[in-house]
Parts: structure tokens; C-alpha cells; sequence
């Protein structure tokens, strides 16, 4: 684990120069952010955030949406995409955190530690790993590393989780491989090195920052 550990310090420490300290955008409330982070599965950035904008045009607070016809939230959401499956997914987290709590307000959780808040989180259906790392890491600055899709692959990779382990369990590895007060910075600066060079299909190994630190198995085959 020790030699993990330096090399995902390493691997932090290298995009930090590259890239700098990444800003995500202005935080959101915690029950704003589980909704947007419903709204991003399967699509990108930019319709989730049509989705959601959408949404909150629509209804003046999340108890309207709780209560809104499944038809008319479903209408809303249509440009984040999978509607269908999205709007009741989102309709029923909000009536079972409200029948949880009486509330929807989700700032308690910061007075909880991290696994009993994830565990909280993760109760409800439609509620995975990643969207409560996100909520937890985002808006509540909780020690929680989010691993979406990108992060899994080039993990994966950069040699840094083993290459048959689940995503579910990749959240509390590279907690445990990465320190706290890089969470932050590491996601978003490894999403961006998923998304800009190491990508799935066809990985730009040769302009890759952290080609020397990396155990892809099939670098020599591109040629580096």
C-alpha cells in the first residue's frame, strides 16, 4: 500500500503542475447536488445541466418536484436524456428522504462520519457509490473520492487499484491510496486527464503528463 500511496502522490503532484488547482463550479446545497448527479448519468455535462436548469424553472423547491405529475418532471428533464427512467428515480429519492427526515435539507450529514453518511445516502435507490461521494465531497466537504468512469479506467491504468476490482469497491481504495486534502483536486484533475488524453478507445499516450508513471500494458503497442 505504501508504494501506492507514493505513486498516487506522484500521480497528484505531476497534474497539479499540468493542470493546476482545478475550481469546480459554485457548490451547490447537498439535495441540489444529488439531484444535478442523478441528472449526469449516462449523458454529459452540458445536459445534465439543461436538465436541471430546466427542472428548477419549472418548480420554485424540490418539495414541488416530489409532488409534481411523474409526467410533467419527466417533460422537465428531457434534455439531460433517459427521462423515462431519470424522472420517477428522482421523485422517489425525494419522497423517501422526506419520509426519512420530514426534511430535505441534507446538511445533517456533516455532523455524521463519513461511512455512516455514505451508508445514509446510499439507502435509497438510485443512490450509488459515485453520487454520494459527490454530494458528500462537493457539497458537504466530506473526505468521500468520487469515481466515475473515467477515474475507474485510468486508475486502472496508472496501476494504481487492481485490474479486477469493482467501481463499488474502487471508492473506498483510492480513499485509502490518496490523501484527504487531495481528494478534491485529484478527481477532477484525473477526469480531466480521462477525458483530454487518457481516453478509452484511443489513449493520446504520447502527450500523456504521467507517461513515466504509468503501467498501461498497452503503451508499446502505440508506438511510445
Amino acid at each position: 500500500m505504501k508504494n501506492l500511496k507514493t505513486r498516487a502522490i506522484a500521480i497528484h503532484k505531476k497534474l497539479l503542475g499540468v493542470y493546476g488547482e482545478p475550481i469546480w463550479r459554485t457548490p451547490l446545497p447537498a439535495i441540489d447536488e444529488l439531484v444535478s448527479t442523478i441528472l449526469s448519468q449516462n449523458t454529459n455535462d452540458v445536459n445534465r445541466d439543461r436538465g436541471f436548469n430546466a427542472l428548477r424553472a419549472s418548480y420554485p423547491t424540490w418539495e414541488a418536484v416530489r409532488d409534481a405529475s411523474p409526467e410533467d418532471v419527466i417533460d422537465a428533464i428531457r434534455p439531460a436524456g433517459l427521462a423515462n427512467q431519470k424522472g420517477p428515480r428522482i421523485q422517489q429519492v425525494l419522497r423517501a428522504i422526506s419520509a426519512e427526515r420530514a426534511s430535505l435539507d441534507l446538511d445533517f450529514l456533516k455532523a455524521l462520519p463519513l461511512e455512516e453518511a455514505r451508508s445514509w445516502l446510499t439507502q435509497f435507490n438510485g443512490v450509488g457509490p459515485k453520487t454520494a461521494a459527490i454530494v458528500l465531497c462537493f457539497s458537504l466537504n466530506m473526505p468521500a473520492f468520487p469515481v466515475d468512469t473515467h477515474i475507474y479506467r485510468v486508475s486502472g491504468r496508472l496501476g494504481l487499484r487492481a485490474e479486477n476490482m469493482t467501481v463499488k469497491q474502487a471508492h473506498p481504495h483510492l480513499e485509502s491510496v490518496f490523501p484527504p486534502e487531495a481528494y478534491y483536486a485529484a478527481h477532477l484533475n484525473l477526469i480531466r486527464l480521462g477525458r483530454e488524453v487518457c481516453r478509452a478507445r484511443k489513449p493520446d499516450c504520447g502527450n500523456c503528463p504521467i507517461w513515466a508513471l504509468c503501467d498501461y500494458k498497452d503503451k508499446g503497442v502505440l508506438g511510445i
